[in-house]
């Protein structure tokens, strides 16, 4: 099998060498008979030798592997040099995570998830609760959360029988300078984290479960609100880009459809794979977009360029699937795109327009087309509604793009003031 999936002797003698041979080959003939194309079995193939090595599966036969222990692990590759990785890329842990979960499981040695629940698995839910109710936060803002909480308070190393209420300053200062430097997080990432802890914190507080003065006593790094200029192509660039996919093939008309999506309206990567047949109003020409932060649904007059483009990848490009999603992979078994493909999609569009572009995902075509739109001449109110912001300082930032009047500014002559 591996001699008609790779091109390459090396590549075809380390997956004979590998470990679980058997157990390897039979889930790839699996996927096979499934109609899983030479391309994306290349993929799984790769994953699954780099899964065997990583879990040491040859060492522990018959071993029960955990979902944790999968995560961990998936951590720690995708913060290791490799050929052809992006060090702690997180389309890799996912991609690590997926294809391990999914081997393990049809060979039956994935852990059930009626594992003994996390000993703070209740309060952690009453937190959750307490950010939906109380402050309104996404779902999706919450999970992530939550999870921060999880992966620290697990990093604090409590004995069984301690409470939150054990838990010292001091304590509380060396796990989160552990837990930082374990992870090598940027200045801003670090914050994003502190923040997290306290609300956490002033939480436990409130409801008498820690000592009083914890979330207070938390410090972050200083990060200056809009220090930075938004990375994005510019928009000559994203011309180019959308050029580079109005070929025939069906990759490049569902490209084409996906960045006009993101280019147009300035969608996030998660709204786009959100979005259903039924969110197309093609006789009203609208479309219909749940936000990914707010959960609310906003309307768009439905472009005519974006919609002859999706009509065109509908017609002649998506697969027959039964799903209600309108973008699905390509090959059986079929499922919606993940964000995690999305980001490949444009990655790899933007890396062939400028190979130097600090920042390759979805997110750099929203700021692109607020730039873009700034530049015509829209109001930052008109900018945020169009974008879905739901406060008017996260705009703001836009302003600072405006080069030309910035320099009218700048040029302003004080003599008559002075």
């Amino acid at each position: 099998m591996f001699e008609g999936l790779f091109d390459r002797p090396i590549t075809v003698a380390q997956q004979w060498a590998g470990p679980l041979l058997e157990e390897r080959l039979r889930y790839l003939s699996h996927l096979a008979e499934q109609g899983v194309g030479r391309h994306a079995l290349q993929v799984r193939a790769y994953y699954l030798l780099v899964v065997a090595q990583r879990l040491r599966l040859a060492e522990r036969p018959g071993e029960l592997i955990s979902s944790g222990e999968i995560d961990r692990q998936a951590r720690r590759w995708a913060l290791q040099p490799g050929p052809r990785k992006v060090i702690g890329s997180a389309w890799q842990r996912m991609y690590f995570r997926r294809y391990a979960t999914r081997w393990l499981h049809f060979c039956g040695r994935l852990q059930p998830l009626s594992e003994p629940p996390h000993r703070y698995a209740e309060k952690i839910a009453a937190f959750a609760d307490f950010l939906r109710r109380e402050k309104g936060l996404a779902p999706s803002t919450i999970r992530s959360g939550c999870s921060i909480v999880r992966e620290f308070l697990d990093r604090l190393g409590l004995a069984a029988g301690d409470s939150l209420g054990t838990i010292s300053m001091t304590k509380l200062d060396d796990a989160l300078a552990e837990y930082v430097a374990a992870g090598g997080y940027s200045r801003g990432t670090v914050q994003l984290i502190v923040g997290n802890l306290r609300a956490f914190f002033r939480y436990a507080e409130m409801c008498h479960w820690s000592r009083p003065g914890l979330a207070a006593g938390l410090k972050a790094p200083r990060v200056f609100a809009q220090a930075a200029l938004p990375v994005r192509p510019t928009w000559h660039e994203v011309q180019q880009v959308l050029a580079l996919t109005k070929g025939n093939q069906p990759t490049d008309i569902r490209d084409h459809a996906v960045l006009l999506l993101l280019t147009v309206y300035g969608l996030r990567a998660g709204e786009v794979v959100r979005l259903r047949l039924n969110d197309l109003d093609w006789e009203k020409e609208l479309l219909t977009v749940v936000r990914s932060k707010s959960g609310r649904s906003q309307i768009y007059p439905l472009s005519r360029v974006v919609g002859t483009a999706l009509i065109r990848y509908l017609r002649e490009a998506r697969p027959r699937a039964s799903l209600r999603e309108v973008f699905v992979t390509r090959y059986p078994p079929f499922r919606p795109m993940d964000c995690g493909t999305l980001y490949l999609i444009v990655a790899r569009r933007l890396r062939a327009v400028n190979p130097s572009l600090a920042h390759y995902g979805p997110h750099a075509l929203r700021h692109a087309c607020a730039t873009h739109l700034l530049e015509q001449g829209l109001s930052l109110k008109e900018i945020g509604d169009h974008l879905g912001h739901r406060h008017p300082d996260t705009t703001r930032i836009y302003a600072k793009v405006d080069l030309a009047r910035l320099r009218q500014v700048a040029d302003f002559d004080l003599g008559g003031v002075l």
